[in-house]
This record gives structure tokens, sequence and C-alpha cells, in this order.
């Protein structure tokens, strides 16, 4: 099998199960018990949170830990919308967001807020003069991905944030989900931020929303204090201590990783331009771990289920989108929906090797002239 499928999950790194067995295995009480098994594992999972506080540049009184990127995002989105109703409702967002975005969007516009998208540039990032055109008195939250996950983009997070300083009733939430652990990541002048760890080499089940410490958010989870008052529920010891040290690695070895994907991106590039009927959708700028294609006149769909059946993982949009329907990230950039319906992702990792590349472009070209030839039968 070639794995070709790492925006949409990671292999845990051993040092990171390492790490959650040994904690496990340690901790065996439960955090918010007020005995001697108790206070180890509080202890655990504060030296946990100081730690990433350290590594992010965010307060430990900013962390809290979710079970993933889509639960933060629904907390994020959602409790803003309710802490803000009273200013405004109207919210601004983008075509490129994950579905646990957009998903929440459509339930909060069901409830009665305004949601408008900006408009994407051809190189895949948002129109700043079209943001300042839909910016209202009452707007009260733009949510924004660092970086998308079918195209790769990144986003100019610092230049919305400038824009929206004349906003006092406005909060920035980024979705940094695929952005850790590819590129260097901020939370200056951002209000609220998700990530998750299964993105970056650690363990499903466990993700974090930063939040300042300013913004009194209603949680999503109810029912007594835990690590924090935000979101109730027995802290997970384990999976908080191997999330930090996913983060170390991630952090520490970012520059060589990224130089390894990087080398791989730039030999599919050349090798599949080399195709008349593909066409790459993933602009030059975006992040070299992304690399999203279409083959002329073959759905996304087919293409990827004729990889499979060859031995290759790769996806047609995120894995959490549905299927059947052409990419929103695709066709903001091309403008084109039968491009967008054939286009499909390749995500590489520093894990990727030479010999899978040439594989890939073996059955690449093996593919391709079957379904090409398919359809020109028809």
């Amino acid at each position: 099998m070639i794995y070709l499928d790492y925006s949409a999950n990671t292999p845990a790194d051993p040092q990171v199960l390492d790490r959650f067995c040994s904690v496990e295995r340690r901790c065996i009480g439960n955090a918010n018990s007020h005995h001697q098994a108790g206070t180890a594992a509080r202890a655990e999972i504060d030296a946990a949170t100081l730690k990433i506080a350290a590594l992010l540049g965010v307060q430990p009184a900013e962390i809290i830990y979710t079970s993933g990127a889509s639960e933060s995002n629904n907390f994020a989105l959602k409790g803003l919308a309710r802490l803000s109703r009273h200013a405004g409702r109207h919210i601004i967002s983008t075509p490129l967001e994950h579905s646990s975005v957009s998903g929440t969007l459509t339930v909060l516009q069901e409830q009665g807020y305004e949601i408008d998208l900006l408009d994407i540039r051809r190189d895949g990032t948002v129109d700043l003069d079209h943001l300042k055109e839909l910016l209202r008195p009452d707007t009260i939250a733009v949510a924004v991905t660092l970086v998308d996950s079918e195209l790769g983009v990144v986003q100019p997070v610092e230049e919305i944030a400038a824009i929206l300083k004349d906003y006092p009733n406005c909060h920035l939430h980024v979705d940094a989900t695929q952005a850790v652990g590819k590129i260097p990541v901020s939370f200056e002048r951002v209000d609220t931020m998700s990530l998750t760890a299964h993105k970056f080499y650690g363990l499903n089940g466990i993700g974090l929303l930063l939040k300042r410490r300013n913004l009194a958010l209603e949680p999503l989870i109810h029912g007594g204090e835990s690590t924090t008052i935000y979101r109730s529920g027995t802290p997970t010891v384990a999976l908080a201590s191997s999330l930090v040290c996913a983060l170390e690695l991630a952090v520490e070895n970012l520059p060589e990783r990224s130089a390894s994907v990087q080398k791989r991106n730039a030999e599919l590039r050349a090798a599949l331009c080399q195709h008349p009927e593909v066409r790459i959708n993933s602009p030059e700028n975006a992040i070299p771990h992304i690399l999203n294609l279409s083959v002329r006149d073959v759905k996304g769909t087919v293409f990827q289920r004729e990889l499979d059946a060859h031995g290759v993982c790769v996806s047609v949009k995120s894995a959490c989108s549905s299927d059947g329907l052409p990419s929103r990230a695709v066709f903001a950039v091309s403008r084109d929906r039968r491009n967008a319906l054939s286009s499909w992702r390749i995500s590489l990792s520093h894990l990727t090797t030479e010999a899978e590349i040439q594989e890939f472009l073996r059955v690449f070209d093996v593919c391709c002239q079957q379904l090409t030839a398919a359809h020109g039968d028809r």
C-alpha cells in the first residue's frame, strides 16, 4: 500500500505512542478526584498544559482540551455566536472551510444568523477588498482556515486581523488544523483557534481550542468544572501528554520535515505536468504537503477508486466531506465545475519515500490511460 492521504490522518509517532502508554499506566486516577492518585493525574495534565502553552505562545488558561478540531470549531463558532448575539448576527467565512466550520455556519444560519462567504482570488487566498466591503457594525465573527485542507493555500491571517481592528464587536476564529507541523503558527491577534493532534503524528481523540481569556464562551458540554470551566468531563491525561510529545516533535523538526516534503512535491508536479489531461489545482504558493489535481473528464471519485484498487490511498475533497458534489475549494479557484468534480488530493509527509513516489507515478500512468481511454470510447 502507498499512503498519500496524510492530510486526513497521520500515523502516530512511536515516541508519541510510548508517551501515551507510559502515562496511561502511571496515572490511573481521575484528575478531578481529590486523593493521591487524582492529584498525580492533575499534576501530569497541568504540566502538559504548561508545555503546550510554551510551544504555542499562549497562556495556560487559554487552552481547552477537546476531542479534536471538529469539536473545537463547533465550540468556537457556536460560542462566539451566542456570546455576541446582542451585538449582531452577521458572520463572514470562506468557501474553503472544513465541513465542521461550514456545517456549523449552516446550523447558525437556520437559527437566524446571516452568513457571507468571501471571494477567493486565483491564487487561492481570500479577497481582502471583499472582506472590507462585507464587514458591518453588526459583524460578530470572521472564520477562516489558516491552511485549507484541499488546496493547501496559506491565508493572510495577519492582514485579516489588522482589518478587524476597526470592528470591536468582531472576533477572528482560525482553523489551524492543517497548519501545525507544516508552517509556523501564531495565536497573535486571533480570538479562537482550533487544532488536533492526529494531523501532526499524534493520536486521534485529542485536540485543542485556544481561546482568549477575556472571552466567556458557553460550553458545548455541561456538567461541572474539569481542567477548565468551559468543558466538562474526565480529563484525558495520557492523551494530553501524548499531544505534548507530538507538538514538540512537530515544532522541533518542522524545517527538516518540510524540506523533505518540498522535494517530493516538486518531483510530483514535474511528472504530472507532463500529462496534457492533468490540471494542477494547488497554486504554487500552497504548502508542499498538499497537491490537488484534476484529470480532465474523469470524476475524482472514479480516479480515487481506481488508484485504491491499485493500492494507492488518496482523497477526494477532505475526508469529512460528502461525496458526489464538486469541491467548493477547487471551484472557488478554477471557476470550473467540471474541473472541481474531477479534482482529488495527494497529501505528502516526511515519511513519503522516493520509491513510493515512483510507484505512484507508475500506477497513475496506468490508471490515467485506462480511464481517459474509457471516456474517449463513450
